[in-house]
């Protein structure tokens, strides 16, 4: 993955935390809607040609979370700045489930577990916040606060969607096999007792 393949999604973020925060919301719409649409554009093309590897994949996922979470960050700043505090709650609540609901997927996937449901996935999440930023932009009242809390309430059943499609899933499957101390490694937990004791003081 060439270093042009990461200019739309650093772009779309810088964008994002200068138009959103003073207050440009339809130019700062048009600006990040612009740079998905190529991000999308060049993802297909590296696809159709082949050039898609390991390291460019996870890469433009990770930059992907990071421009989404700053248009959600932008948007905040706006709320708090123009006395909009409790809408900038949930906001920021959006911000939250919507790393939520990619890590429930990214943890599935990493434990061989598909898990491709829910009724708002990451294009839905940003075509709703988009929209409603962008009306509001123009003058239409109301449609952030609509837009913000039905997002809210589409993360947390998309959330709860892939909690429960993993649960069932691995219900049929043997206890995992998985050594305990990599399991508390990728949460970021401490080792368990047995683990501890094992290891070099």
């Amino acid at each position: 993955m060439s270093a042009i393949n990461t200019v739309p999604d650093l772009l779309r973020a810088a964008g994002a935390l200068w138009l959103f925060p003073t207050g440009h919301l339809f130019a700062g719409t048009l600006v990040c809607t612009g740079f998905v649409l190529g991000d999308m554009l060049d993802g297909l093309l590296a696809r159709v040609k082949g050039t898609t590897g390991a390291w460019g994949a996870f890469l433009d996922s990770t930059l992907d979370r990071i421009s989404d979470a700053a248009v959600f960050a932008g948007l905040t700043i706006w709320l708090v700045r123009t006395g909009q505090d409790a809408l900038a709650w949930v906001a920021l609540f959006c911000l939250v489930m919507g790393g939520m609901v990619s890590y429930a997927k990214a943890r599935a996937e990493g434990l061989g577990i598909a898990c491709n449901v829910g009724i708002a996935e990451r294009t839905e999440r940003l075509l709703i916040t988009l929209v409603a930023a962008g009306l509001t932009g123009l003058g239409v009242p109301y449609v952030l606060t609509i837009g913000f809390w039905a997002l809210a309430v589409l993360s947390l059943v998309t959330f709860g969607q892939r909690v429960d499609a993993v649960r069932r899933a691995a219900a049929g499957r043997p206890p995992s096999q998985v050594p305990a101390g990599d399991s508390w490694r990728d949460h970021g937990g401490e080792p368990p007792d047995d683990a501890r004791a094992g290891a070099p003081s």
